[in-house]
């Protein structure tokens, strides 16, 4: 059986500096991202499009979605093999490029888990469940973009 689930979000501009998109110097990349129950995201775009760089851009959310993904998962399959983890902490990289006609893309992601588990003894195991976890991320298996992942295991 196929679980479907739905997600929705609010994404308002908040940027018009009173001429709209009159030119492309004269209007902010600022906008709001909500969700029902949920605490606002002040976002922009990158500052090098013309973005202000104290807000969230989407390619940071995305970069984001793949390692908040990836911890989630690695939680879940560390429960299931009874490995209990007693820290975890990601600094995530990603790269992006230009194309000539102004879009551009993601070509790589790199997650850098870094797992403190409880028992010396299972260090190895939950070094290798990572793995596992990466298969079954949903972010991970909806981007066009390879996953990469430097995991590093430690006891407490």
């Amino acid at each position: 059986m196929i679980n479907e689930h739905r997600y929705a979000v609010k994404v308002a501009w908040t940027g018009n500096r009173g001429t709209g998109t009159s030119d492309y110097r004269e209007y902010g990349r600022e906008h709001s991202i909500t969700a029902a129950g949920k605490a606002p995201i002040e976002a922009s775009a990158d500052h090098s499009f013309h973005g202000d760089a104290d807000r969230w851009n989407p390619e940071e959310l995305l970069l984001a979605a793949l390692s908040e993904c990836h911890l989630l998962s690695y939680l879940h399959v560390a429960v299931r093999h009874g490995v209990v983890v007693v820290g975890y902490t990601d600094e995530a990289t990603g790269a992006m490029v230009q194309t000539a006609d102004g879009g551009g893309h993601f070509t790589e992601a790199t997650l850098r888990p870094r797992v403190t588990v409880a028992d010396p003894g299972q260090v190895d195991l939950a070094q290798s469940l990572h793995a596992e976890a990466a298969r079954l991320c949903f972010i991970a298996a909806s981007v066009n973009f390879p996953v990469n992942h430097e995991p590093h295991t430690a006891p407490a």
